[in-house]
């Protein structure tokens, strides 16, 4: 295949995987808790745990796929998640189930490398902010799909069916990158120095570290969300489908901080004020009965600033 739009539509599938993977934890929680008796705080554990080899794996992520190339990376990557899934389907020990987030959590941090990669590879200097915006938005959507599908399946035949059937995502996530190809004439680009000046190296890390608080309030609205409600009487399947709200308006929201940042030549300002309303809101939303309304409120402004990201 040498559309580069088809290209892109099966990179959006696979990375969907990752959303709907590290969304499998929070989604069925509450039965978790009642399977294997641990509390909420073995919960959050278990859902940080997804992203923890990215402390390791990130920076040499990309030297590994230029090492074994994009396919065999990509499609090592969706077996470790695989793995992982199954190993969570199977397991009735809390133990192995953390094992098995480990391993499903390398896969998607090599997974999520390899992928912008290859997006990149067929976008360079065509459309690739449009093809980006695209790209980015399969995470939201990942994780609004499975707020709506992963409880239903868990209520009705338990959380092991739940790691089983994303378990089959991501082998179908195998099949479709055996339609990947490389773009036609692609050429490998000569790696310069590594090495960051002091300033840029400062730069670097403060927006890490901007971008990785802002992750941290946003995520517990999707990963703890259904918790809570749960917790206040809301059914599973009612739980992940309110929370489910925030993801899929940020489909939205997401290219419309863009244009407003473009628009208004202020995107700081946006995005400090659009970080302040998700605080509030965050503060607001335990002590309210508004659900919807926060949620949505939440969902209009708390994707402004990976907007500017």
């Amino acid at each position: 295949m040498q559309n580069r739009w088809g290209i892109l539509a099966i990179l959006f599938v696979v990375r969907l995987t990752i959303a709907f993977q590290f969304q499998s934890v929070a989604a069925v929680a509450p039965l978790l808790q009642q399977t294997f008796g641990v509390g909420l705080a073995d919960i959050g554990i278990l859902i940080g745990l997804y992203f923890t080899p990215g402390v390791v794996l990130a920076l040499p992520g990309g030297a590994i796929g230029r090492a074994l190339g994009d396919k065999p990376t990509t499609i090592a990557a969706l077996l470790l998640m695989t793995a992982g899934s199954l190993v969570m389907a199977t397991a009735d020990v809390w133990g192995w189930q953390m094992a098995g987030r480990l391993a499903s959590g390398a896969g998607g941090v090599l997974l999520t490398v390899q992928l912008t990669k290859m997006a990149a590879d067929w976008f360079a200097g065509k459309e690739i902010a449009t093809a980006m915006a695209i790209f980015v938005n399969s995470w939201p959507a990942g994780v609004a799909i499975s707020l709506l599908v992963l409880p239903a399946i868990g209520t009705a035949h338990g959380a092991g069916a739940v790691f089983l059937s994303v378990g089959a995502l991501t082998a179908i996530g195998i099949l479709l990158v055996a339609f990947y190809q490389p773009p036609s004439g692609a050429a490998v680009s000569a790696v310069g120095s590594s090495r960051l000046d002091p300033l840029a190296l400062l730069a670097v890390v403060v927006a890490g570290v901007i971008w990785g608080l802002y992750n941290v309030g946003f995520a517990m609205i999707f990963s703890f969300g259904p918790t809570f409600l749960a917790e206040r009487g809301w059914s599973i399947a009612a739980a992940g489908s309110a929370i489910s709200i925030v993801m899929w308006l940020s489909v939205i929201s997401v290219p419309a901080g863009g244009f407003l940042a473009d628009r208004f030549k202020r995107p700081f300002m946006l995005a400090i004020a659009a970080s302040l309303l998700v605080a509030v809101l965050l503060a607001w939303l335990p002590r309210s009965d508004w659900v919807i309304t926060i949620l949505v409120l939440m969902a209009s402004s708390g994707a402004i600033p990976p907007a500017q990201s």
